[in-house]
């Protein structure tokens, strides 16, 4: 099958401990910072910027991937992808208060019928790229079934356990 992710540059320069500032390499493995913080993607925006314009932003198809510069895989044979698709947002005028127009996400058009699968699609798709090949994770709810479609996708292994 052909790939339908072309090569794209990423701009991702390295994570960053959210509370330290603590700098890690971006194409490694890692869980969570010396202090026990989630780490942060960092990116050269200067250079995003001269790559890739609005206009040419828009022209590609509407999905997760037309962002490809923005994101952190850097081959796209790592891309594991269900078609994720742009949810859209859609006005509910009966809920209108004197604040203007309530919108609703529609998350539901995604593969797996959350934002979830969102998530996960870029972490599957990452561990595929450092060489992870078994997952566990535990959930009671979307993000277990969003692992487990975009674990399958990509042909690894994935254990869902249910807390009590």
């Amino acid at each position: 099958m052909d790939n339908p992710f072309p090569e794209t540059q990423t701009f991702v320069t390295h994570l960053e401990c959210g509370m330290h500032h603590d700098r890690y390499e971006a194409d490694q493995l890692h869980g969570l910072s010396k202090a026990g913080k989630p780490l942060l993607v960092k990116y050269d925006l200067d250079a995003l910027a001269q790559a890739v314009t609005k206009e040419e932003l828009a022209s590609r198809p509407a999905t997760l991937w037309r962002y490809r510069e923005f994101l952190p895989v850097r081959k796209s044979e790592n891309i594991v992808s269900l078609g994720e698709v742009h949810t859209p947002l859609i006005p509910v005028p009966r809920l209108q208060g004197g604040n203007g127009t309530v919108w609703i996400k529609d998350e539901g058009r995604l593969p797996t019928g959350s934002f979830k699968a969102r998530g996960l699609c870029m972490a599957v798709s990452m561990a595929k790229e450092l060489g992870v090949s078994k997952f566990a994770m535990p959930t009671n709810g979307n993000a277990g079934a969003a692992l487990a479609a975009y674990g399958t996708r990509a042909g690894m292994k994935s254990y869902i356990f249910c807390p009590d």
